[in-house]
């Protein structure tokens, strides 16, 4: 009876590895077949780049034996690529595929012990979906179901796929991956500039051609991101000095050469963020000498453009699209026209410049409710957040929302990359709280010191420490650090 049992036993262990064997060798059968279908079949840009895409997380499944989280982890860069994937009459981009696989992994194979500030969030954004819902009854068209899911993916489906990977114990590893391929559009957007100097173009809006087309506010918000999360570095990514310096400077030169002023404005308000929430008050002069030329510049570019009297320059055109949004919107004030509803709409062709206006138009003033609790709530809850973790997923989320006042909102990568930075970090926070280093939420505001407060008390103790050498080790370990 006795080997018996243990023949039952080592059978039933065997049963997961068998089926995650299985599942493994279905991932790499579909990524090739797919990958081989597109260059083979449609030799373009944008079947290359989702190949290349394919074979990433092809890789990642090779991998997933011996390191459980491999395709997250190999879909975590890719989710910038907005090239379409075409298969099978599927109308998907490569972000929204790798972002899908990703939430897969994370959901079969990650930890499903979900931190506090995880499930606030995840339910703030369960309120947005629930308030969507009666839009999607009351106008019944496929695009309004299929964007009700991809909206929920986009931003649920993000914070699941960052706090997977934080809570797996790959926040440094992923974020370096995300700096990788924030690199890669650096690189694009100084040769596309180099071109358009050889083409007499002078210094027009760079919109890159490489690693793949990018439109200059896409290409713009993704380098805003990339220089604020270098000029955060917070201490568990392992930035050196040297590194943040070089790279802000990479990512700011680009952000430059868009022009994108929606980009500039949203890295301004995530570094005012970030210098409140960490009290950075060294870095204050700083960051005003830069903001302050950036927002003058701003200002004036749009004062010139409605000075031109140029009709159809983008100042002029979005106040033409904003007059119509809100004609539209009159039309169905309570749960508007369905979400995509310019993908039928008999003469609304066009997705709103704005996000408030978007979602209103979509969904209504029930949506727009449900979209403000779900925004406030963001900011809420991040803001409780400890500030080691709490300061960088916050300025990523508000990087996105301040962008998205004079910009698209509902655009794949532009929404799920920010938010896949919040669950990193509160993924990394998950992971550290579990090993006894701090706590979830920040400490009352009379229970912490400032930041003066902190650099008196170092000061105190290296002067404690000249006058006696022995005690500085003490003394100075013990003084509470930035």
């Amino acid at each position: 009876m006795g080997r018996a049992a243990g023949v039952v036993s080592r059978v039933r262990d065997a049963l997961p590895t068998a089926w995650a064997a299985t599942w493994q060798w279905a991932v790499i059968a579909v990524g090739v077949a797919l990958a081989a279908y597109l260059v083979l079949e449609h030799a373009t840009t944008s079947s290359v780049l989702a190949a290349a895409a394919l074979a990433a997380l092809l890789v990642g499944a090779v991998l997933t034996w011996s390191v459980p989280l491999a395709i997250a982890l190999m879909a975590t860069p890719v989710v910038f690529v907005t090239e379409r994937l075409a298969v099978g009459g599927a109308d998907l981009t490569v972000s929204d595929a790798a972002l899908a696989a990703g939430f897969g992994t994370v959901v079969l194979l990650g930890s499903r012990r979900l931190s506090p500030p995880m499930r606030a969030m995840l339910w703030l954004n369960a309120i947005y979906q629930f308030s969507t819902v009666f839009t999607v009854i009351a106008n019944p068209f496929p695009q309004n179901t299929v964007e009700w899911f991809h909206a929920w993916l986009l931003i649920s489906g993000a914070l699941v796929l960052g706090w997977g990977l934080g809570r797996a114990g790959y926040a440094r590893l992923s974020m370096l991956l995300l700096l990788g391929m924030l690199g890669l559009i650096a690189a694009g957007t100084f040769a596309t500039a180099a071109l358009n100097a050889l083409q007499g173009h002078g210094l027009d809006a760079v919109y890159p051609l490489w690693p793949w087309a990018m439109h200059k506010n896409a290409a713009g918000g993704a380098l805003a991101l990339g220089v604020f999360l270098v000029y955060a570095r917070p201490d568990w990514l392992g930035l050196s000095r040297r590194w943040t310096v070089l790279l802000v400077c990479v990512f700011g030169a680009a952000l430059l050469l868009t022009q994108s002023r929606q980009a500039i404005a949203g890295l301004l308000g995530a570094l005012f963020i970030l210098i409140i929430r960490r009290g950075a008050a060294g870095h204050a002069l700083f960051l005003t000498v830069l903001a302050v030329p950036a927002v003058l510049l701003l200002v004036q570019s749009v004062i010139e453009q409605f000075a031109s009297g140029n009709q159809f320059n983008s100042a002029y055109a979005r106040l033409d699209w904003m007059r119509e949004v809100y004609a539209l919107w009159k039309l169905s004030p309570v749960f508007g026209h369905g979400l995509r509803y310019w993908y039928v709409h008999p003469w609304a062709h066009f997705q709103p410049p704005q996000a408030e206006l978007e979602v209103a138009a979509s969904a209504g003033v029930v949506g727009l409710l449900g979209f403000a609790i779900m925004w406030a709530g963001f900011v809420i809850v991040l803001w409780r957040v400890a500030p080691r973790y709490g300061a960088v997923a916050l300025g990523a989320v508000v990087l996105r929302i301040t962008a998205a006042q004079f910009d698209l909102f509902w655009v794949a990568a532009q929404v799920s990359v920010p938010f896949v930075v919040a669950g990193i970090c509160l993924g990394a926070q998950a992971l550290a709280v579990s090993k006894g280093d701090g706590q979830y939420w920040a400490p009352p505001k009379d229970a912490r010191q400032s930041s003066a407060e902190r650099r008196a008390a170092a000061r105190r103790s290296k002067a404690r420490g000249r006058r006696n050498p022995r005690l500085y080790d003490r003394a100075y370990s013990s003084t509470p650090k930035d």
